[in-house]
């Protein structure tokens, strides 16, 4: 009798996970579609395909300056009145990790959905904040709901309320091996091999259902080229570098987000916010967007050094500037961004001495110890890049020592 009872648990553990990757891939497939379609509609591009060859940054640069700049002011009301109404008439919202931490405090479905759909509809008017979060939450949402269905236990409820955020994370990505490790040393801070094949198996579900809709190509264009001898010592001295960078972005977008007020604050400073992204969008179009666009020049070798600091402190400053107004949105893809920047700047500097390697080398591994630090998630990181950009295996011993000593000099000055 007691093995019965026990299979039978086995089967319902294993429908809860079949269920939580296929809705966490379809919620994300759902919001990337979402995405792409207004910011086609917004920017004046690609009518005809909505998941086509030409990228964001192709469509801004193309735009009308008077369409640019109404396109992203509306993103600003859009942010500013939306969080703000949402604050004052929507229910308490939960995040993912209160969610994880406390499985019977749900997550209110309706404050969710919207909470995404704002994230997802400002980043398509140009917000320059990353839409990652927002399928994590709608993954963690259906994840929380099959769990309450099914009747599982606290900790089977928990596990899968944050293998549903993983899945969400590979889902609008397709990054399965990303989503997977996000899910264990992020969310559950735990390796055990349940844990670990029901996170595989979600974000894999959910990866594939997504690619259903969005096809399967890479995030980022990048050719592995051969690297010189000296690339290994520049990742671990700029490792440090890298980590101390991060953990100044981190102490920066905090502070920015402490300041935000609930009131008739969050539409003002967001439209000024969005208004300053909007004059400097019309110099510069790599701006607006969660900054892919940037990260992709950095990966081509198509960025002057002159201009690489120019973004570098611009997109630091819209960035700030948005959050401080109010606007959600996640850190992943900037954060991405902006280490590809800094990393650009210190390969500039390293090759005065050591002369040798593709810059775009330099940014790809550079962006991965950056983000390691700055999300505090040296696998999921490395693993996140290496599927974003399909990089040669060759780049991974350089890639884990650059993120180990970022990771390891942010950790040391959040002590301090």
């Amino acid at each position: 009798m007691s093995v019965a009872a026990g299979n039978k648990n086995h089967l319902i553990r294993l429908i809860a996970v079949v269920l939580t990757g296929i809705l966490a891939g379809l919620s994300g497939m759902v919001l990337a579609l979402i995405l792409h379609a207004i910011q086609h509609l917004a920017f004046g591009y690609s009518y005809g395909q909505i998941v086509g060859s030409v990228s964001f940054l192709q469509g801004v640069t193309e735009s009308s300056w008077p369409r640019r700049i109404v396109a992203i002011v509306a993103g600003g009301a859009v942010a500013g009145f939306g969080w703000w109404l949402l604050g004052r008439y929507g229910q308490r919202r939960v995040s993912i990790a209160a969610a994880v931490a406390n499985p019977c405090a749900p997550m209110p479905a309706g404050t969710t959905t919207i909470h995404a759909l704002l994230q997802i509809v400002t980043v398509a008017l140009g917000s320059p904040l990353g839409r990652e979060v927002a399928p994590r939450e709608m993954g963690a949402l259906g994840a929380g709901m099959v769990a309450r269905k099914l009747r599982l236990l606290e900790d089977e409820t928990r596990t899968l309320i944050a293998c549903g955020a993983g899945a969400g994370l590979a889902a609008v990505y397709n990054v399965p091996l990303a989503g997977a490790l996000f899910s264990l040393e992020v969310m559950l801070l735990s390796f055990s091999w349940e844990k670990t094949l029901a996170a595989i198996m979600t974000s894999a579900i959910a990866a594939w259902t997504a690619t259903l809709g969005l096809g399967d190509e890479s995030q980022y264009h990048f050719v592995s080229s051969a690297l010189p001898h000296s690339f290994l010592w520049w990742a671990i001295l700029a490792g440090p570098i890298l980590g101390t960078g991060a953990w100044l972005f981190r102490k920066a977008t905090s502070a920015a987000r402490s300041r935000v007020r609930s009131n008739w604050q969050m539409p003002v400073f967001c439209l000024l916010g969005f208004s300053l992204l909007a004059i400097l969008s019309l110099y510069f179009p790599e701006l607006p967007g969660n900054g892919k666009g940037p990260m992709q020049l950095a990966l081509s070798d198509g960025l002057p050094l002159s201009m690489v600091a120019v973004l570098l402190v611009l997109k630091m400053v819209v960035i700030l500037a948005v959050l401080r107004g109010g606007a959600e949105g996640g850190l992943l893809t900037p954060g991405l961004a902006v280490g590809g920047l800094v990393s650009l700047l210190l390969c500039a500097f390293w090759q005065l001495g050591f002369p040798g390697g593709d810059k775009s080398s330099f940014a790809v591994v550079g962006a991965a110890a950056f983000l390691a630090a700055s999300m505090q998630m040296p696998l999921t990181a490395v693993a996140l890049v290496m599927e974003f950009t399909h990089m040669d295996h060759s780049y991974l011993a350089p890639a884990l020592l650059c993120a180990a000593g970022a990771f390891l000099t942010c950790r040391v000055l959040d002590k301090k």
